[in-house]
């Protein structure tokens, strides 16, 4: 039979300082309830999210998952239960985890499962550096957990134990549903707390055991500060699975990547690189410093950057470059091409060995609608180029630097599209001995001994 999981995802998080709901807050580049969900459905055959009423962001993030409402806040007892309708019929094993808890790994949800064999219940546990307020588990001789004792009712000796409970708990769906209907509100808060039914097992003559894991897993995220924590400690575990797969960081400290960032072997990322969702980058190329990466795949030995940023729909492929200060959307930069400097190549697709200009840009954009630019292979745009789209640039076609392009240019054509110049000799600046620019500059239009106004029709 396979097992069952529920997710408490209900709470709202005050000390986020937020109006999104806590699991919703972004962890390597998406929210941290869709962590655990990958983790999870990995290893569980069904799961249902416990949301809080009005989240419909929320509902649809865990979709297709199943969702129970829990409509007051009255614990995590209190939630769990509200999950349990939905297993009616469920005869195998029931976890009971926290979105908060975002990082739990799909091998330790394997060893909690597994330990279910040796015990009716079974707890996930960790020796974090500073067990502070958690709870401790008080353990028996023979490795079973005997009881759970909250910090604020422990004695000195107890206090000194330093395995704590995680809360995440795993038991036989008809076990757990029992003891969830058991826990009792007679606490401070009058809350009914899921940990209770630890007691409520051992009360049964039942075992309980427990399935220890690091506590870079299971810290829970409550506050801003704690998910910086976890932003820190999944870049790191992120960074050096890079590392391990054969990518070059000359200071990986400075580099952060996301969640889906795939990076092939021999790829080059130099200082202070994003990659944001969705970058696919094949083996040989290289990101140089500054460079901001989304949605978008770097083909084989292309180079970009520094300074570059390649936005979602972007393909550069193999052995591109793409320089200091350009952008890219939605363009696909053919084999070989090149965009080295200062442009805006906006939903463009230019062929292989083209080369853009300095100060080049595809005006996409008419205020209403996107409209494409095509440039063909081997093309070369002059700088400081506007091609206002839609518009095509033919292969191996030659446009003069400075030029507006509004109309398509054929193969092999030279366009110049610009304003004729203009030179009116004798008019150049003659300023008086000892003056400075700035001196005759303000009088320029208005006429001077040394400088006569420009009659009205030159203007």
């Amino acid at each position: 039979m396979s097992a069952a999981a529920i997710i408490l995802a209900a709470g709202m998080g005050t000390r986020m300082r937020s109006p999104r709901p806590k699991v919703m807050h972004p962890l390597g580049g998406r929210p941290m309830i869709r962590h655990l969900l990958a983790a999870t459905q990995a290893r569980f055959g069904r799961v249902v999210v416990v949301v809080g009423p009005d989240m419909p962001e929320l509902e649809a993030a865990v979709a297709p998952h199943e969702v129970a409402v829990q409509r007051e806040r009255l614990g995590t007892a209190h939630a769990a239960l509200a999950a349990m309708p939905l297993l009616g019929g469920h005869a195998g094993d029931v976890a009971v985890l926290y979105g908060d808890n975002p990082l739990i790994t799909e091998a330790t949800m394997g060893r909690l499962l597994a330990a279910r064999a040796e015990a009716d219940l079974v707890l996930l546990a960790m020796r974090p550096a500073d067990p502070a307020r958690y709870g401790r588990v008080i353990t028996r001789t023979d490795g079973m957990v005997e009881r759970i004792v909250e910090w604020a009712e422990a004695d000195e000796a107890e206090r000194a134990v330093g395995l704590c409970n995680a809360g995440v708990v795993c038991a036989g769906a008809q076990d757990l549903a029992r003891w969830l209907a058991a826990v009792r509100n007679d606490n401070a808060k009058g809350e009914y707390y899921l940990g209770d039914v630890v007691a409520l097992a051992r009360a049964e003559g039942r075992r309980v055991g427990f399935v220890e894991a690091p506590e870079a897993e299971l810290r829970g995220i409550n506050s801003k500060a704690e998910l910086a924590i976890a932003e820190a400690e999944l870049q790191a575990a992120m960074r050096a699975a890079a590392l391990d797969a054969g990518v070059t960081m000359t200071a990986p400290e400075t580099v952060f990547l996301c969640h889906d960032t795939r990076l092939g072997a021999d790829v080059v990322v130099e200082p202070h690189v994003v990659f944001g969702p969705g970058v696919s980058v094949e083996a040989g190329a290289v990101i140089r410093a500054f460079s901001h990466l989304e949605s978008c795949v770097v083909k084989r030995e292309a180079i970009i950057g520094p300074y570059a940023r390649l936005r979602p729909g972007t393909v550069v492929e193999a052995r591109a470059h793409v320089g200091n200060f350009v952008e890219l959307k939605a363009t696909t930069l053919g084999e070989d091409a090149k965009a080295n400097h200062l442009a805006y190549l906006g939903d463009a697709s230019i062929g292989a060995g083209a080369n853009i200009g300095a100060g080049t840009i595809t005006c996409n954009y008419d205020g209403v609608h996107k409209h494409r630019t095509e440039i063909g292979a081997d093309a070369f745009i002059g700088s400081n180029t506007a091609l206002v789209a839609p518009v095509t640039v033919g292969a191996r076609a030659l446009v003069g630097a400075g030029s507006v392009i509004t109309s398509s240019v054929p193969d092999d054509a030279l366009a110049i599209a610009r304003g004729r110049q203009t030179v009116f000799g004798g008019r150049g600046f003659k300023g008086k001995k000892g003056a400075s620019r700035s001196d005759d500059h303000g009088a320029q239009g208005r006429g001077s001994p040394d400088r006569p106004a420009a009659p009205k029709e030159q203007i």
